[in-house]
């Protein structure tokens, strides 16, 4: 018995992209395009009815940006799998992304059976990212490894000198509260 064809839906602003990919995806005979949308709203509307496996979502949208419609639509039907495909490179905008949701983040220069692959790979399971977005990624749990082993170097005084710092309190009243100067607050 064949399978069912990956069903795709395209959420992107820009018509001539747009086209581009429904083209991509319909060459593919494992896959359909099952709706395309040019902003987040409609798709948010029209979310209920649709049939789809996997959504190709834009970032910059007019109205509400492609996170924000993730962030929204994931809880609703959290079996499909979000693909961000845009521009942006920024590591702000990986995360928003992988946080609300979506499950893969590509640049639309890939190549074309690129993204067909992406789909595949997504639909089967996989969180398919860029090459460059990987290595974003990556740095950024080796950043916050680090960090946490930096923080872990510190005394427990130390510690409990920025808790009272966070807490909002002043250096005097760090220092009287702990018995030390202004100064070694400040060191």
């Amino acid at each position: 018995m064949a399978r069912r064809p990956v069903q795709v839906a395209i959420v992107e602003d820009d018509k001539e992209q747009c086209e581009l990919l429904r083209a991509r995806i319909e060459r593919a005979e494992d896959m359909r395009v099952a709706k395309v949308y040019f902003n987040a709203e409609v798709f948010l509307r029209e979310l209920a009815g649709l049939d789809a496996d996997v959504v190709l979502m834009d970032i910059k949208l007019p109205g509400k940006s492609g996170v924000d419609c993730v962030r929204e639509a994931k809880p609703l039907k959290p079996q499909v799998q979000y693909l961000m495909l845009t521009v942006l490179e920024n590591p702000a905008y990986i995360f928003q992304s992988l946080c609300a949701g979506a499950t893969g983040y590509l640049l639309k220069n890939i190549e074309p059976e690129e993204l067909v692959d992406a789909v595949r790979d997504i639909a089967a399971g996989g969180s398919p990212m860029s090459s460059a977005i990987a290595r974003l990624v990556v740095n950024s749990f080796q950043q916050e490894t680090q960090q946490r082993i930096n923080d872990e170097q510190l005394s427990d005084r130390e510690k409990q000198i920025l808790d009272l710092l966070a807490q909002g309190l002043l250096y005097k009243e760090i220092g009287a509260k702990a018995g030390i100067s202004v100064e070694t607050v400040r060191k």
